[in-house]
């Protein structure tokens, strides 16, 4: 089950595009898939964490990430 937060990188044409589940528009738009995958890894960092989603220009998915929160709030080493 797909929560709101993860992400889908994905080829679309000529290009690659980052995606939230959930959302029907894309947030961002790439030449490259490591580029996409790039953006998408800083947006889930950012808010809170979540699944990324990799697909291949088969469509086939290719690699599948657990992001973790980017803001731990914790200062102890270990």
């Amino acid at each position: 089950m797909s929560k709101s937060n993860d992400r889908m990188v994905y080829k679309r044409g000529n290009e690659w595009v980052n995606k939230a589940n959930g959302n029907e528009r894309v947030s961002s738009v790439h030449s490259t898939q490591k580029e996409a995958s790039n953006t998408a890894r800083t947006m889930l960092r950012n808010s809170g964490g979540g699944e990324l989603i990799i697909k291949g220009k088969d469509q086939q998915i290719r690699e599948k990430n657990t992001i973790p929160n980017g803001h731990d709030p914790r200062k102890i080493k270990g």
